[in-house]
């Protein structure tokens, strides 16, 4: 019996190939990326900095789109739901810290949002973007998994979201020690939660090279401030349709 040869020139064989070489192509940069960084400690060497400047080098060497890239890393971005849930593990593991810490988290956080939902709408303002451009810029300093879904909340574009959302955490990473020195901020449980508020994942990884405390604070803050987001969002969207 003789079996069917696929063609190159079939449009499954080549999507599949375009799924398989995108998915690759990102993973391995990423680690790249990571291993990289941890030989050189440079902000502008982080691996959410790093990784998506190679992606769309490669992008638009290959001549592809940004339909090609996406329809073959698509699984990956479908992962974050699994993540999100997965940042309830340190919401359980520091219960003891937010019923002894609940109102100071509580009143950063608000503090955080409001002051990251404003700036993100003034500067939105000033540069002249409207629509959904601006919502995507909203939900900016808060993790990706819980700033896309808000994004598509309020009406915004949650891929646009994404893009926002690293610039976010890359820039205030960066500037995290140099606030850090200009702020006397003696607790680890203020370095933390000005690191995990105002850049998400990147804070988080910074507060981490600051110290374990300050790092797991940065997680905890980071993902409590996601969750809030996301069960402010559907009155956040409303406000916004009537500006």
């Amino acid at each position: 019996m003789t079996l069917p040869i696929t063609s190159w020139n079939d449009p499954l064989a080549q999507g599949l190939f375009s799924g398989l070489f995108w998915s690759l192509a990102t993973i391995g940069l990423y680690l790249a990326a990571k291993r990289l960084h941890r030989r050189w400690r440079r902000w502008w060497l982080m691996p959410l900095a790093v990784t998506p400047v190679l992606l769309v080098i490669a992008v638009l060497s290959l001549h592809a789109s940004y339909r090609d890239y996406i329809r073959g890393t698509g699984w990956l971005v479908a992962l974050l739901g699994p993540a999100m849930v997965a940042f309830a593990v340190p919401i359980y593991e520091h219960r003891a810290l937010i019923r002894r810490e609940w109102p100071v988290l509580a009143a950063g956080m608000l503090a955080g949002t409001a002051t990251a939902v404003l700036s993100g709408w003034g500067l939105a303002t000033v540069v002249g973007l409207d629509g959904a451009i601006r919502l995507s810029l909203l939900p900016r300093s808060i993790s990706t998994p819980f700033a896309m879904e808000v994004s598509g909340e309020i009406g915004g574009i949650p891929q646009l979201t994404a893009i926002f959302v690293v610039l976010t955490g890359v820039l205030g990473a960066a500037l995290g020690d140099i606030v850090l020195a200009w702020l006397p901020l003696r607790s680890a449980l203020a370095r933390g939660a000005l690191l995990g508020v105002g850049a998400h994942g990147a804070g988080t990884a910074k507060a981490h090279m600051i110290g374990r405390e300050e790092g797991s604070i940065a997680g905890l803050v980071m993902v409590l401030v996601g969750l809030m987001n996301i069960l402010v969002a559907p009155v956040l969207a409303q406000i916004l349709r009537h500006i």
